[in-house]
């Protein structure tokens, strides 16, 4: 089953393919990811970067492999790497085809030789397994192969020093190396017999293109514990586990089951997939739920969550619920998204929900106002798609109950309902709602006060209460009027009567008449406070201004302060992350408006098909393959920008397939 394949006339460009990257993740937090080319251009690719229990966070560990195919007198390289003014090798590379299909797949020809190489994480362990397929070997040869370890938090770099113990220690058929006191040490092994020559010297200098363009330190130093070299001849298989502890099964055991895993979840999405008639679509329903399973994991401690984006970000409250149904309820796995909610209902401190998860979860950061609100409408995607009520009752209520009387009574950052019902949120010091980028410590798109999305999710949940009350026969403390009172004021506050949009923050008696996407949850939520009368005005600003073919964007081009490139250094994408830059994840809450306010929901639906067959025929084979981007510029062509794979991203996709295949005609 091949997902998707690069041949070699987009490999052989050098400049095209160092921008096309892979990632395959362990169900823990850890992952190995470089480009097609196996030359490492971010400080975060690596063969096995680690989530790790003690110390804490994930860890690069074994950065990178030089496997060289030795074959008469000659000696061809399968990887590449960058030095200062010298790629290497600087002959052509062979790699003849990449695929993507249960895991990353290369095939190299050169002179009489063709071999396959693959590499697979091991589900629920730190480790790795490459594997090399000989299919034809003109003359008996040997691969050699020279392990290059980084043993450093995914965001530092590492430079050469005298405390690295480069002493290594032999194992069953490999070698182990113990770098740093307090850390695991890392098991080489192989299926075969190898020779092993340690030489242990460090190599400078390795250098980071896309850290160079982020405005990052781009230069590393990696250390080389030896050499492995293995007999190889025409089918020859050779597997090397690089792993934090010894194994004692056999390497081709563990890949024939990791593989027959793979194969058995690749299935169930398949299953899922089987409702949609057009082939095309059911191919990419089947590859955007099979990539989304790289975002559910079990934490160092045990806790089911969802990381938020690869490479870098983390585990992630508001990036968990937005993402939450689309990865889950959606996706035939509905326990795992139960035990995900119900987990992170544990965390509820004074109303708030935490936005983001420590790597030792002692010291989480509670610093939005829309988390918990999220927490609300995740759970009606739960019940809408099969969920139990019993459950929502026992576990979840008495959390929405806490939520609810701490927004209502006033709790952290400035939350509280004012005597119209809206919600306010924030001061000028704040950045607490989902466009909270700062620079100089300051937000670049000030939205404390009346925020336009957060009241939007506030009339929602506030809803959403009242069913479940009526249901559960619990009416403790919500006002008769409350429901009617924040519809009117919403309007009151939000809506621009000569143009038929909402304004996106009130303040201190002004309306910010931006055109902003935030607008569009007021029409997609399950409970909306706007009259339908007003949806399709809000569609349709939303649609001229910001639609693109990748998603919404972040404020209108037509705006002076409308930044349409993402690039640049840290301040620099910082100040155009939420001012223009598109974001994929809105595009779900369009698709739900634009058919909700659609007279004709057979044209709106043909209209969000093709749109959605062509941004995943165009963009799944680019950037992070197989992923979805976390974002791309507001301008023309739209390039892919940010971590190569957003959970809420593939989420968001995967909610408007099913929303598009569920919706009737008329």
């Amino acid at each position: 089953m091949k997902r998707y394949t690069v041949d070699e006339s987009s490999s052989s460009n050098l400049e095209r393919a160092l921008t096309l990257e892979w990632l395959d993740t362990n169900g823990l937090g850890g992952y190995a990811s470089s480009t097609i080319l196996s030359c490492n251009t971010r400080k975060y690719h690596g063969l096995l970067v680690a989530n790790l229990r003690m110390p804490k966070g994930r860890h690069v560990l074994l950065s990178w492999l030089e496997d060289a195919v030795i074959s008469g007198e000659k000696e061809f390289f399968l990887s590449c790497c960058q030095y200062p003014g010298f790629f290497f090798p600087k002959e052509k590379h062979f790699l003849k085809e990449f695929s993507l299909d249960y895991s990353p797949r290369f095939t190299y020809e050169a002179d009489g030789i063709r071999i396959h190489k693959a590499i697979m994480m091991i589900h629920n362990e730190d480790r790795v397994l490459i594997r090399y397929d000989v299919e034809h070997c003109q003359f008996p040869g040997a691969l050699r192969l020279k392990p290059f370890v980084a043993f450093r938090g995914y965001h530092a770099l590492t430079k050469e020093n005298m405390f690295l113990q480069t002493e290594t220690y032999k194992t069953e058929r490999g070698f182990s190396l113990h770098p740093y006191d307090g850390m695991p040490p890392i098991v080489v092994q192989t299926n075969v017999e190898a020779k092993i020559f340690p030489s242990p010297v460090w190599y400078n200098n390795f250098e980071y293109e896309r850290e160079k363009d982020r405005g990052f330190d781009w230069h590393e130093d990696l250390f080389c514990p030896g050499i492995l070299e293995i007999p190889i001849e025409k089918g020859s298989t050779v597997i090397i586990s690089a792993s934090t502890d010894a194994c004692r099964e056999k390497l081709e055991e563990i890949w024939m089951t990791e593989t027959a895993r793979r194969s058995k979840e690749v299935s169930r999405d398949e299953k899922m997939a089987e409702k949609f008639e057009n082939e095309e679509d059911r191919i990419h329903v089947r590859n955007l739920i099979t990539s989304g399973q790289q975002f559910l994991i079990n934490s160092p401690s045990g806790r089911p969550a969802i990381i938020a984006g690869y490479h870098w970000f983390g585990d992630w409250g508001r990036d968990t619920l937005i993402s939450l149904p689309g990865l889950t309820f959606l996706s035939g796995r509905s326990e795992e998204g139960m035990a995900i909610l119900d987990s992170i209902s544990a965390y509820e401190k004074n109303g708030i929900l935490p936005n983001y998860f420590s790597d030792d979860e002692m010291e989480n950061a509670y610093n939005t106002v829309d988390t918990s609100l999220w927490y609300f409408w995740a759970i009606q995607q739960m019940l809408k798609y099969g969920g139990d009520i019993r459950f929502i009752k026992s576990r979840l209520w008495p959390v929405m109950k806490r939520i609810l009387k701490g927004y209502v009574g006033g709790t952290a950052f400035n939350i509280y309902m004012g005597e119209n019902g809206l919600l306010h949120a924030g001061d000028k010091g704040t950045h607490i709602t989902w466009m909270d980028a700062t620079v100089a410590g300051t937000p670049v798109t000030a939205r404390w006060g009346y925020p336009v999305e957060i009241n939007a999710l506030w009339y929602n949940a506030i809803c959403f209460a009242h069913e479940l009350g009526q249901l559960f026969d619990d009416h403790e403390f919500f006002p008769r009027d409350l429901i009617s009172r924040i519809r009117k004021s919403f309007v009151d506050t939000f809506w621009i009567e000569g143009e038929a949009y909402l304004g996106d923050v009130f303040r201190d008696g002004f309306l910010d008449q931006a055109v902003r996407p935030n607008q569009i949850l007021a029409v997609s939520l399950p409970y909306s406070p706007l009259d339908t009368a007003k949806w399709m005005g809000v569609v349709e600003k939303v649609k001229k201004h910001l639609l693109t073919p990748v998603g919404l964007r972040t404020l209108s081009p037509e705006d002076k302060s409308y930044k349409g490139r993402y690039e640049g250094d840290g301040l620099t994408r910082d100040a155009a992350y939420h001012q223009g830059t598109v974001w994929p994840w809105l595009i779900a809450h369009f698709g739900e408006a634009y058919i909700k306010a659609a007279e004709d929901k057979a044209a709106a639906k043909t209209f969000l098909l093709n749109y959605i067959r062509a941004f995943l025929r165009n963009h799944m084979p680019d950037a992070g393959i197989g992923c979805i981007s976390e974002i791309f510029d507001g301008d023309v062509p739209h390039r892919p920008n940010g971590c190569i794979s957003q959970a809420w991203s593939a989420a968001g996709l995967i909610r408007l397939y099913m929303l598009l295949n569920d919706t009737p005609d008329t």
